[in-house]
């Protein structure tokens, strides 16, 4: 006998369910990417050295992941990417371009998709790619995709020009080069307050859009790139006192690591070629860790400003970096490699109503894209590449994919138990469970020929699916 449920029980689950779903649909979205940040160097991600305590808190809140990969290890390509819902491979979006481009006019990045469905979309300093320092000591857009925003605001910053103590650590032996310019290992001690440089200048310019957003009559879509831990590492400094370079520890100093490394374009960003002595390597670590604190203390006026402006509840927070950063880990520094320190993400999605967990299961920069806009009750474009993984933040028991795929110098596949780093004609094969800090390279051992076949012909595979997948508009 079929059991009757009461018109009234009907009509409240009902009511519930909309109610829900109008919840949903007006969720703003706070977007904060940082640059060039590994996870090593937070807290939340075990480090006891680096002072986070801003991004720990939000870590607390939301949904850490601890297998997020980037789809490409330096910064133009990752940032198209992930703003796209594309891998790089599929769109050609490689360099300095924003993958606009190569993506054409017919597809929306995930802004502007949030901007056509009502929301008022912003950008707040390098959200796609902008080049550090140029782009942002001239406080020009590099890269930007026009398109995705209702209104965007640069952030100037002196960089090596700040007034303070500078010294060049690259290609700088004996100590003597004076300051370099560009894309090289620069520290400035510099003088002054956290507003002098870029990013104090983006908290205090999204501190001021969040209080303003509050009476908006739509919710927001707000990106905001902060441009530290990127190089010149430049800080106040204040956040220079915290850390004493002779007292930095330095990875594990293997005999013998690089051996069974390729000595390829991927890894040639060496301790050797960098022509850096101990102190040096030292004062890079306190130097990296200085801006780490200086961007860190501006994420936390962000989030102190969204608490105060009373949306902290309707907002859902995204934290994560562009890509990883080698910092003496098998003697390598700096991006581009394939390896763990290089591709792995921090990644913390806060969603009001769900609570605080640690997922290990892996995820993409890519579906972040997906993810958001079913939290956020629009319907997910069927013309993008990345995977929904919003099932995580009520399990992170939840499997969405069974491999994670990387690009740099080379291409990594990542499994539960393997990552194959893929150079053409040699490569890299870990087991991630017995030798997570890949310091015992299998390729050539004959024990995992058979392994090695398989994760080559799913790296095959996944690149095919990718060329062929439907890239048009969803009818």
């Amino acid at each position: 006998m079929k059991t009757r449920i009461p018109f009234a029980l009907v009509l409240f689950a009902a009511l519930l369910s909309l109610a829900g779903a109008t919840e949903a649909k007006n969720r703003n979205v706070l977007f904060i990417i940082s640059d060039d940040l590994t996870s090593t160097a937070l807290g939340c991600y075990g480090n006891r050295i680096c002072k986070t305590p801003n991004i720990d808190k939000l870590a607390t809140r939301g949904t850490r992941f601890t297998r997020a990969y980037c789809q490409a290890t330096f910064c133009g390509p990752s940032r198209a990417s992930l703003m796209f819902g594309y891998y790089p491979y599929a769109t050609k979006a490689t360099g300095y371009t924003s993958g606009r481009e190569k993506i054409g006019p017919d597809k929306d990045s995930w802004p502007q998709y949030f901007r056509r469905n009502g929301y008022h979309s912003a950008r707040v300093s390098k959200v796609f790619h902008m080049g550090v320092p140029p782009d942002i000591a001239k406080g020009s857009d590099g890269a930007d995709d026009p398109a995705s925003w209702d209104e965007k605001f640069n952030s100037r910053g002196p960089e090596t020009r700040a007034p303070g103590k500078g010294e060049t650590l690259q290609d700088n032996p004996d100590g003597t080069k004076k300051l370099a310019g560009g894309n090289r290992f620069v520290v400035v001690e510099a003088e002054g307050d956290d507003l002098v440089h870029s990013d104090g200048k983006t908290a205090q310019k999204t501190i001021e859009l969040i209080h303003r957003y509050k009476d908006l009559d739509k919710p927001f879509f707000l990106a905001v790139g902060f441009v530290r831990p990127h190089v010149p590492f430049v800080a106040p400094r204040k956040y220079f006192d915290l850390y004493e370079p002779k007292k930095m520890v330095l990875p594990p100093k293997i005999p013998g690591d690089q051996d069974d490394i390729p000595l390829n374009s991927a890894n040639r960003r060496t301790t050797a070629n960098y022509k850096m002595n101990l102190l040096q390597q030292k004062k890079l670590v306190a130097g990296y860790y200085a801006s780490v604190t200086y961007m860190d203390a501006m994420v936390g006026k962000v989030l102190e400003a969204l608490e105060k402006s009373g949306q902290r509840d309707d907002t859902i927070v995204i934290f994560t970096s562009d890509h990883g950063y080698h910092l003496g880990e098998h003697d390598m520094w700096s991006k581009v490699s394939v390896h763990r320190e290089s591709a792995q993400v921090p990644l913390i999605i806060c969603v009001p109503g769900k609570k605080p967990a640690v997922c290990h299961s892996l995820a993409e920069l890519i579906d972040l894209y997906p993810t958001v806009s079913q939290l956020c009750g629009l319907k997910i474009p069927g013309n993008i590449q990345g995977k929904n993984i919003s099932g995580m933040l009520d399990d992170p028991a939840v499997k969405v994919r069974d491999a994670a795929l990387s690009s740099g110098k080379g291409r990594l596949l990542r499994t539960e138990k393997w990552a194959l780093l893929d150079y053409g004609k040699d490569g890299e094969l870990y087991d991630m469970e017995k030798d997570p800090r890949q310091y015992v390279n299998l390729i050539d051992a004959p024990a995992y020929a058979e392994t090695l076949a398989d994760l080559r012909a799913k790296l095959k595979a996944k690149l095919s699916e990718i060329g062929k997948n439907d890239l048009s508009p969803e009818q």
